[in-house]
């Protein structure tokens, strides 16, 4: 979908005594399109749409680096073909054996390309799941969403713990006529137990982090361990999902979660992070390093739940998106338990 397609949110001016009910001129029909129930707009702040990951216009630093990575593959493979000729003008039986392990690295090699592709691929592909799903919600278009229950189904196909929300939602295809239910059952019966995994995975990591960095005597350390954990809770949370990220993959991952909490960040904290640090003064006061774990904890915890929203191959339309409550409220219990016992 375009960007000059995507759903916006518009707050309707109620009219105006003064011009007897008449609506106000909103401007062309062509360029304001008003849904019921406009998806990836986080909560339209006085109705500005919320931008999404914003593509740099001038691709030098891929130009470059694919330069750059040209220029080293090609200095590699001169140096392998010299420095197989010298072995065989040294020895033949050595330059049989450096063809052998060069045509093993030559076989790793494809199949370490063809890992990073197929991973890229599915991500790709739960991506296209997504927007098609957020199309068929906003424009109520019944053949896309079956489209998209069916191409879900088929891609946890190999999952036998869905197996029976599959069949549930075969069983149902024909009697369901509404969008949002057909969206919804899906969303129920074969991503219902993935986001309680998701959580879990997610709440385990805030916990781990707070406890190293609150008994941690290094800040180093602290730094070191939550990367540590981010990445992980990153893999895994895309392999709970569906993933399958390489290298690649990940660092694609990474980006949009990043991108992410860049978009939805400022909002996340002015409604219910910011309530829960402000309570942790008074832990610190307890203890200055619990302050601090608990923080961090909830900097994983936050960090997990935009992992979440980019790896989930639907958006939520009838289950409820998890909260930094439900995943780090161990912690702020914890802080509280310690502040009274006081």
């Amino acid at each position: 979908m375009s960007s000059s397609q995507r759903p916006r949110a518009f707050r309707i001016p109620t009219a105006d005594p003064a011009t007897d009910g008449v609506a106000p001129d909103v401007g062309p029909t062509s360029q304001v399109r008003i849904v019921e129930e406009p998806f990836e707009i986080v909560e339209a702040a006085d109705g500005a749409p919320v931008p999404v990951a914003p593509k740099s216009r001038a691709p030098w630093l891929s130009l470059l680096l694919m330069a750059l990575g040209g220029l080293v593959s090609l200095g590699v493979g001169l140096s392998v073909e010299r420095l197989i000729a010298d072995l065989f003008q040294a020895a033949p039986w050595l330059g049989g054996v450096a063809l052998v392990l060069l045509a093993l690295a030559t076989v790793a090699f494809l199949a370490i390309v063809g890992r990073e592709l197929g991973g890229l691929w599915r991500e790709r592909r739960m991506e296209r799941l997504r927007e098609a799903a957020i199309a068929a919600i906003s424009t109520r278009d019944h053949s896309a969403a079956q489209a998209v229950v069916r191409d879900l189904s088929a891609f946890y196909a190999d999952r036998h713990a869905l197996a029976e929300g599959r069949k549930r939602l075969e069983a149902l295809e024909d009697s369901i006529l509404d969008i949002d239910d057909r969206i919804g059952l899906a969303e129920h019966e074969l991503l219902a137990p993935l986001d309680r995994q998701a959580r879990n995975a997610i709440a385990t990591a805030a916990k781990q982090v707070s406890a190293v960095t609150a008994l941690s005597p290094r800040a180093i350390v602290d730094v070191a361990f939550v990367v540590f954990v981010a990445a992980r809770l990153l893999r895994r949370i895309a392999q709970i999902y569906g993933g399958r990220p390489g290298f690649l993959g990940f660092l694609r991952l990474a980006r949009a979660a990043f991108a992410h909490l860049t978009v939805t960040g400022g909002m996340a904290v002015g409604e219910s992070m910011m309530q829960q640090v402000l309570g942790l003064g008074i832990a610190a006061r307890v203890s200055a390093k619990l302050g601090e774990g608990v923080l961090n904890g909830l900097m994983t915890a936050r960090f997990g739940l935009a992992a979440l929203a980019v790896c989930r191959p639907l958006p939520f339309t009838r289950e409820a998106p998890p909260r930094l409550a439900d995943v780090a409220g161990e912690l702020l219990r914890s802080a509280e338990t310690e502040r009274a016992g006081d």
